[in-house]
């Protein structure tokens, strides 16, 4: 799927072992997946056929229940005032890597700073799962990582120069992975999250 992929679907701040794991972890291999959550139970939906039909879906649900779409698993809704605003093009594979890999590499700043932005690569295993973790839940040491402002930095180990982790480190299992599988994730839409996400990555 990656090698499909041009430099324009992905952020430039994670290498591709990082975005594979991140993908492989909390995302999904159909590019029109949705995943609603309300009250604390997962929503039955039919197969989505087409961006439109999936699109369809999400408004219908954007704002009363917890939304993820497409490879990435995106919380669907976050920063606009109205679910007739959703485009489409969320659930085409590029645009969903471009934004999904760039908040996730967001995400990888806050946890990275919060290690105090270590130098001991053996914790890059455990900064990944806390990543992953903050991604399925929205949260991360009592931050919302969707609302919060980016501080900037290195992306765990990585400043976009080149891959300076060994492959070996981060296709370790994580630890949350089985203990949280069926953790519900934060509902984006009504947790305070106002952040625009076709302007990420834009740059």
């Amino acid at each position: 799927m990656y090698a499909a992929l041009t430099n324009d679907c992905l952020d430039a701040a994670l290498p591709p072992a990082i975005i594979e794991q991140f993908v492989a972890s909390a995302g999904s291999d159909d590019p029109l997946a949705i995943t609603i959550k309300q009250g604390g139970r997962l929503v039955l939906i039919p197969k989505q056929r087409t961006p439109e039909e999936a699109l369809s879906t999400v408004r219908d649900y954007v704002g009363r229940a917890a939304v993820r779409v497409g490879v990435t698993q995106l919380p669907a809704g976050i920063g606009l005032n109205d679910p007739s605003q959703l485009q489409p093009r969320i659930f085409d594979r590029c645009e969903n890597m471009r934004i999904g890999t760039a908040l996730f590499a967001k995400v990888a700043r806050i946890v990275t700073k919060w290690y105090g932005r270590p130098t001991n690569m053996e914790l890059l295993p455990q900064m990944m799962d806390d990543a992953i973790y903050a991604w399925r839940t929205g949260e991360f040491e009592g931050q919302n990582v969707f609302k919060t402002e980016d501080p900037g930095g290195p992306t765990f180990f990585f400043n976009g120069s080149g891959e300076v982790q060994p492959m070996a480190l981060i296709n370790e299992p994580t630890r949350r992975d089985e203990r949280e599988k069926n953790t519900d994730p934060k509902d984006a839409a009504t947790t305070g999250i106002r952040i625009d996400l076709s302007r990420i990555g834009g740059q």
